[in-house]
């Protein structure tokens, strides 16, 4: 089993140190692991934020735990030496078009969400996101018009790549509660109704799966006024990164939900994915020792089940993240004072604990 270890910028290499331990305590034998530079420190080392070195070494992992991208210094920069271009290009790249985030509340942290207690309890959803088009990958540029300087993004989906994400939705909502929500602009969008058309064709060959489906707005407002009404939600690239920041939000905290990036290419143990945690680099906390390495050790977790096969080293490490907050061992997100190295002893010593 080879796993390639992007750290990357901020608060990246702190979080991914303890996902590391954690991944260590759990002895798996015949594990390889290989790191390598993205993001901003790949620039400066290398000239660039995707190094051909690392995305080969990509190619030839069974999975990529990732840490994250993102360095202010590096704003001004031209679009393709960005940090953010690393992790958009091992999406593109590697073919990882499915993007996989879970959330839901943790028993006891109700009252971190911004929601009422009784409302965010509910909450347990899992937001399938296409992650190879939409605006983020179509054309874009910038002309001059009569009102100055115009920037544009074309958005676009083909019937491949919806039919391609909605089977991966609708095997995912077979999983779990057999109800789908597919997430459009179709009254005003021609991507939306290209969208929601093959869906419901999809929708054929999973006659046990409820699907339903919901603009945008609405999807984002009844996410905060009935979070329980979803169980699977699959969306576009745009509409998808909104929609699961949000769910997050809902949640409590981003330090707290991790999340995969499938592709269709099989190993010998699973489906090759990149797993991080969605909390970005946070690069005013950087080095401080607070960053809270929940969300990364979820990922592994993620990793672990998807990628590798070992689900029952995933329930342990699920477990055992489960354990310590219900004990109260919090980081400052979570309005506690553990550290980042703290929060990691106390996983790898309830990881101990679980068989």
């Amino acid at each position: 089993m080879k796993i390639a270890v992007f750290a990357g910028d901020g608060i990246g290499p702190e979080v991914t140190a303890q996902a590391l331990r954690v991944l260590d305590e759990l002895s798996l034998p015949g594990l390889t692991l290989f790191e390598g530079d993205v993001g901003a420190v790949a620039y400066r080392r290398h000239g660039q934020p995707l190094p051909d070195e690392t995305l080969e070494m990509a190619r030839a992992a069974d999975a990529v735990l990732f840490g994250a991208v993102g360095d202010f210094s590096c704003d001004d920069l031209p679009r393709h030496l960005r940090p953010e271009q690393a992790i958009l290009g091992l999406r593109s790249e590697l073919g990882l078009f499915a993007n996989l985030r879970p959330a839901a509340g943790f028993p006891g942290l109700e009252h971190l969400s911004s929601l009422k207690p009784e409302i965010a309890r509910s909450i347990d959803v899992l937001v399938v996101r296409e992650l190879n088009g939409d605006v983020y990958f179509g054309d874009k540029g910038e002309r001059a018009s009569a009102g100055g300087r115009e920037g544009w993004d074309a958005m676009s989906y083909n019937e491949a790549e919806v039919r391609r994400i909605a089977h991966t939705a609708f095997r995912a909502a077979m999983g779990r509660g057999k109800r789908l929500t597919s997430v459009d602009k179709a009254n005003v969008l021609e991507t939306s109704r290209i969208w929601r058309e093959t869906v419901i064709d999809v929708a054929k060959d999973y006659p046990e799966v409820t699907l339903d489906h919901m603009y945008v707005d609405n999807a984002a407002m009844q996410m905060v006024k009935a979070p329980g009404q979803f169980d699977t939600i699959v969306t576009g690239n745009l509409f998808g990164d909104i929609l699961s920041d949000q769910a997050s939000a809902c949640v409590g905290s981003i330090g707290l939900l991790a999340s995969a990036s499938l592709g269709e290419r099989q190993t010998e143990h699973g489906t090759f994915g990149l797993y991080e945690p969605i909390h970005g680099s946070a690069p005013d906390i950087a080095g401080q020792d607070k960053a809270n390495p929940v969300a990364a050790v979820l990922s592994l977790a993620m990793l672990l089940r998807h990628s590798l096969g070992r689900e029952d080293e995933a329930v342990r490490v699920e477990r055992a993240v489960e354990g310590i907050l219900a004990e109260g061992i919090f980081g400052g997100d979570l309005g506690g004072n553990a550290t980042t190295g703290e929060i990691g002893d106390a996983i790898v010593s309830k990881l101990l604990t679980i068989s």
